[in-house]
């Protein structure tokens, strides 16, 4: 982590679980981190906490269905920090919206978050890198293990299709940046169930949540940043193709 100290990443839902933890993990490690999320008081309040800490929070209020609060956000970024290094797509989110009963706007919602947010913010965050020569840049995509399977209950079926579109997009991102012949790198994280608000939002309901993460040992946020079980990684020189 030494080669990031002073540098500038995104994290995009930052304001708790997953999100938080990355934020914490690298402020720690003497990065900037532009924490930026619709509940930007959470992210405040992070700042506040690593205030002691190597590097620092610089909390957004982005919503990231909405392309001109990206697009300022980026502006922002560009204007005083000198653009991304690393851009953490972490923000996403589920609705109980089966395929053949959900409601149109649940479904327009987690495709405006969960793919076209994630990709307005890659394509701005290699931009920047490229014009400020940061080779080295990294993007991740927070995916899940729905986005390589898809479960029996109806109720996360949409959900997983859009995780399915992440896993496409992290390989014809890869395939862009190598036709580019850029070093910059993109890794695709894809975790099961993990502790955290999501199922809280997604189901509308704290005791139906607590049900589902009492079902089995969950992951915590900070499983993500500190250890967890890898199945299967996929490396690659940058240039090859296949």
């Amino acid at each position: 982590m030494e080669r990031w100290t002073g540098r500038v990443a995104l994290v995009t839902g930052a304001s708790v679980g997953i999100g938080a933890a990355i934020v914490r993990q690298l402020v720690q490690n003497g990065m900037k981190v532009v924490g930026c999320s619709r509940n930007i008081a959470k992210i405040e309040a992070l700042k506040t906490e690593l205030l002691s800490a190597k590097g620092q929070v610089i909390p957004v209020r982005c919503d990231l269905k909405n392309e001109q609060d990206i697009m300022d956000m980026f502006t922002m970024i560009k204007r005083d920090l000198g653009g991304v290094d690393v851009c953490v797509n972490n923000a996403g989110l589920a609705h109980e919206a089966p395929l053949l009963s959900g409601e149109t706007r649940d479904w327009r919602e987690m495709i405006d978050l969960n793919i076209i947010g994630l990709t307005i913010c890659t394509r701005e965050a290699v931009k920047q890198m490229r014009e400020k020569g940061a080779n080295d840049g990294h993007i991740f995509l927070l995916n899940s293990m729905s986005g390589h399977l898809v479960g029996s209950s109806a109720n996360g079926h949409f959900y997983s299709a859009t995780k399915f579109a992440v896993t496409a997009l992290g390989e014809g991102i890869r395939h862009e940046l190598r036709e580019m012949k850029s070093q910059i790198r993109i890794t695709s994280i894809s975790p099961g169930l993990v502790e955290t608000e999501f199922a809280v939002r997604m189901r509308k309901s704290e005791e139906k949540a607590k049900a589902l993460y009492a079902s089995i040992k969950c992951l915590q946020a900070n499983d993500i940043t500190d250890h967890v079980q890898i199945h299967d990684i996929l490396i690659r020189p940058t240039d090859q193709v296949s």
